[in-house]
């Protein structure tokens, strides 16, 4: 599979999000950048009878990923590769989850990804303890190690991203 190609395709499966407005209509194949061409090469037979809607999508992928720098498109390509390695329905419970997030109020999305954030700069052998000692825990106990959590991490209440949850996003208690 073409690596660019790669990168777009998680950037387009939810990793973000659409910023497509209503039906505008498509964009003709002949009016992308070359590098939106290059990028989007696989897509060029089909192009024009795509919706505009996932039109605009794979345009803002390969967009992003004209922005990425080698790290980010290698840990990009490793995100992808570990996606498509998912049993389907764990694939829709994140979809689904991740639909759960964009429909948080902003504030809440930025301390979640705060919190995502928090959790990837810790050091993998720290991440994985806590990863193992969340998932033991009674949904009591993750409650309450959460609010600990918020006490020592600034006092945000709007944190539910935990080390369980290696997506980051939104769990349900």
């Amino acid at each position: 599979m073409n690596l660019p190609l790669i990168g777009i395709l998680v950037l387009v499966i939810g990793v973000m999000p659409a910023w497509a407005q209503g039906d505008q209509a498509g964009v003709p194949w002949s009016q992308l950048s070359p590098g939106e061409q290059q990028l989007l090469q696989r897509f060029s037979d089909n192009w024009d009878q795509l919706p505009p809607r996932k039109q605009q999508r794979l345009r803002n992928g390969a967009q992003q990923w004209g922005t990425m720098t080698p790290e980010e498109r290698q840990e990009a390509k490793q995100r992808f590769k570990q996606w498509r390695s998912l049993p389907p329905e764990q694939r829709q419970q994140l979809r689904e989850r991740y639909q759960q997030f964009r429909q948080l109020p902003p504030e809440q999305r930025e301390s979640v990804r705060n919190a995502r954030r928090w959790f990837k700069s810790l050091p993998p052998g720290q991440r994985k303890e806590l990863r193992e000692k969340f998932q033991s825990m009674s949904p009591e106990e993750r409650r309450a190690y959460k609010k600990e959590l918020r006490r020592r991490h600034g006092g945000n209440d709007s944190v539910t991203a935990t080390p369980g949850d290696p997506s980051g996003q939104p769990r349900p208690d």
